[in-house]
């Protein structure tokens, strides 16, 4: 892998020209793709097996026209203070909309309010329930407008309209939070290189792979079913590990540089060797989330494998669109503004000092004064970080989860209103009404059977209103509407439908009837039921996969044994984190929550596997340059020490990127996106901080060399992985040699004499 990787780099540096083409091409044919396509997204869930599902096939079966797989959209009125839609102008004004509504494209049926019952007590408020006659993903523009028509006739009528439901199409977001992001890397980018040309290259580079994953994945939700946060999760991930993928090459470029290596075989080296690393991190976060799919939702894999690609074109075009950049700017990456006026002058500015004297070892780093300060303190460090994150990880004890549903829309959304005017005049769990089917086709009495059943649903304390029954041509289905006192998220509506399922299945045996309850507040528990029971077998297969890379990578059975464990430790510290702002409402105002809530049921998995993939990056970066100082006869304490100057600096403004990249997403209206945010940037700090940098170094210095060792049967049978290209450092060492090269110094390569303390020296040539 290091010696193909290290020809690529090669090559591309050779063939800039063409490979920027290209690269070029294929982000112009992208934006060609979306411009003659017309993407949509979708939120429906289907989860065969379960209860909620079987229901809604029956529905499809035996009441075709009821559409139950379609799109719905509630219309909610609302008539002017002090005023009733009851009036005879307001209801006339009311009955023209609920016209144009059913005229509208693709719609089956309109449950009209007068006549359905669905007008509030008080009259002021009343809705009109539109079931179209195909799901969400195909919802037109045509159909859209329509609703956005009816939205407007009714204020100028002097009503207030809002929509609610999955057929609302959400309209689109802000892009506060990726330039937040951005500005925030590029900052913290010039703070690391001291060059803006060296800054510049990982945010351009990182620009151009999220706009081709974006495009992509807009042109594929022509053809499948993508979710509607595929989009957001994909550039979330996609910005930050591009980025920061782009920072580690670009680092190791600079490195070889000031070692004295021409800008080509610089290149080489630098892909050779952080190129690994990057190939094999991004794998790893890929394959955490293709392994999505196998949870059995369409949904969270669209999000899986849309966020796959767009780590894909990040690790693509790290390893050649970068190498051509790094091509163009040759030694200007180590040189740039913040340095060569200084330079040029013969004077040493302090950026340049700094790096020289941390090259030649003569400096002592911020990242080694920690590390020694844990190596110094072993059982401190590691009680104080496994305490702190002990205590976060206490809330997570509460878990909920959930589905986003109108509750979480935006403030001010028309989703969000429509929720608020349904619950102020109807009561909370009018939003969110349960579909019970009674399925009568094994019984003697199908009539007597829907009674009990309705009889059942009366007499249940949390159920505000039950609608009466609804059969089918043959009369041996019925349809029954019950609405929950309490809120579609809540924990009372959660064992509203438990008790209704556990009752019906008792009384099944007597008149040989089944009771199913489905509906979207049904299908969204059984998914977030489903999702939390997938949680800890998908935990375990991200954990047996850290463990086997790590044990290639490293060749040890603890050290991959504790990076788990700390992976561990910081998820759990992060969902607690979550459930105690998200769910619990601590510290709400300051991070933006609007209201509170279970936390979104996609997001645990969500963070086990984004997380995952992040943690062996900085495992990777930090231990690897601790392994190879041991192999070369320091200390177990010298090679900790050892790693942390050459990754603690590095891995720092990596952790420091994604994070601000992360938190950016904070600002978003939408409450999926900021907890989604929050999480990642959350687990990310934890993780980079805590765990890589405090508790990593405190471990193995209590282990001593027993951190190392691996018995010699396995140690056989293992391949050798060198992700730190270290065998290839050997061999282009010892071509070198043979060939007669001298070791190059910076300014041989071209590099300001500032940035090395060495005297010039002729450039050899190197094949």
């Amino acid at each position: 892998m290091a010696t193909f990787l290290y020809r690529l780099g090669r090559l591309a540096f050779r063939q800039r020209r063409r490979v920027l083409f290209a690269w070029v091409a294929v982000l112009i044919a992208a934006g060609i793709g979306i411009s003659s396509v017309s993407g949509s997204t979708t939120d429906d869930f289907t989860l065969p097996g379960t209860q909620s599902q079987q229901a809604i096939d029956l529905l499809e079966a035996e009441f075709p026209q009821a559409s139950a797989s379609g799109a719905t959209a509630r219309v909610v009125i609302e008539a002017p203070d002090g005023e009733k839609l009851t009036s005879a102008a307001h209801k006339a004004q009311v009955e023209a909309l609920v016209d144009d509504l059913r005229t509208a494209p693709q719609v089956a049926t309109v449950a009209e309010p007068f006549s359905g019952g669905l007008v509030s007590a008080s009259g002021g408020i009343a809705y009109a329930q539109v079931t179209y006659a195909v799901p969400q993903a195909e919802i037109t523009t045509a159909a859209s407008d329509a609703l956005r028509e009816v939205v407007r006739q009714g204020a100028e009528a002097g009503l207030a309209v809002s929509l609610g439901g999955n057929a609302v199409l959400d309209e689109g977001g802000s892009n506060a939070a990726e330039l937040i992001g951005l500005l925030v890397a590029a900052f913290v980018l010039v703070i690391t290189f001291g060059s803006l040309v060296a800054a510049g290259l990982p945010l351009l580079s990182a620009i151009v792979g999220v706009g081709i994953a974006l495009c992509g994945i807009t042109v594929a939700s022509s053809f499948v079913d993508m979710a509607s946060n595929a989009q957001t999760l994909s550039l979330m991930l996609g910005l930050a590990v591009a980025i920061d993928y782009a920072l580690f090459i670009v680092s190791r470029y600079r490195s070889e540089l000031l070692r004295g290596h021409q800008p080509e075989e610089a290149v080489g080296r630098a892909l050779g060797t952080a190129g690994s690393a990057v190939v094999f991190a991004g794998l790893t976060v890929i394959i955490a989330l293709v392994g999505l799919s196998v949870i059995g939702i369409a949904m969270l894999t669209t999000m899986g494998l849309a966020a796959a690609f767009a780590i894909t074109v990040a690790v693509l075009v790290a390893l050649t669109l970068l190498p051509a950049l790094l091509g163009f700017t040759g030694t200007r990456v180590a040189r740039g503004r913040l340095t060569t006026r200084k330079a040029a002058r013969g004077t040493t500015p302090p950026t340049a000092r700094r790096a020289r004297a941390a090259e030649r070892g003569s400096r002592t780093t911020m990242g080694v004064r920690w590390g020694r300060f844990v190596t110094r303190h072993p059982w401190k460090m590691l009680l104080a970080s496994v305490v702190g994150l002990g205590v976060l990880a206490l809330p997570a004890l509460s878990l909920r989860l959930t589905l986003p549903d109108d509750s979480m829309a935006a403030p001010g959304s028309t989703q969000r209103m429509a929720y608020d005017t349904l619950s102020k005049g109807f009561g909370p769990g009018f939003s969110g009404p349960l579909t019970v089917v009674v399925d009568a086709r094994g019984s003697d009495d199908p009539d007597a059977a829907a009674k009990d059943t309705t009889a059942l649903l009366d007499g249940l304390d949390d159920v505000a209103t039950v609608r009466p029954p609804v059969f089918n041509e043959a009369g041996d289905v019925a349809l029954i509407t019950a609405v929950p006192g309490s809120s579609p998220t809540s924990r009372a509506t959660v064992d509203l439908v438990a008790d209704i399922r556990e009752r019906s299945t008792a009384a099944e045996g007597d008149g040989g009837a089944r009771v199913m309850v489905t509906g979207p507040t049904a299908l969204n528990i059984d998914v977030s039921a489903k999702l939390g029971e997938a949680m800890v077998p998908y935990l375990a297969i991200v954990v047996g996969l850290a463990l086997i890379l790590l044990l290639l990578v490293f060749r040890s059975l603890l050290v991959p044994l504790k990076a788990a464990l700390g992976f561990l430790l910081s998820v759990v510290a992060t969902l607690g984190v979550l459930v105690a702002v998200f769910q619990w409402g601590w510290l709400k105002d300051v991070f933006g929550v609007d209201e509170t809530a279970p936390i979104v049921s996609l997001l645990p998995i969500l963070l086990i596997g984004v997380v995952f993939g992040l943690a062996m990056d900085y495992e990777v970066f930090l231990v690897s340059g601790m392994r190879e100082a041991y192999v070369h006869g320091a200390s177990p304490t010298e090679a900790i020490v050892t790693g942390f100057q050459h990754g603690a600096r590095v891995v720092t403004a990596a952790a420091i990127i994604m994070i601000s990249v992360f938190a950016g997403f904070l600002l978003d209206d939408v409450a999926l996106v900021k907890s989604i945010g929050m999480g990642l940037a959350v687990a990310v700090l934890f993780d980079a901080f805590v765990v890589r940098m405090t508790i990593v170094p405190a471990v193995m210095t209590l282990l001593g060399d027993r951190a190392w060792s691996l018995p010699a049967w396995l140690d056989r049978i293992l391949p050798n992985v060198d992700v730190e290209g270290e065998k290839l450092r050997r061999i282009l060492d010892d071509r070198d040699r043979a060939a007669g090269v001298p070791v190059l110094t910076g300014q041989a390569a071209g590099v300001p004499a500032a940035l090395t303390d060495q005297k010039p020296e002729p450039a050899a040539p190197v094949g």
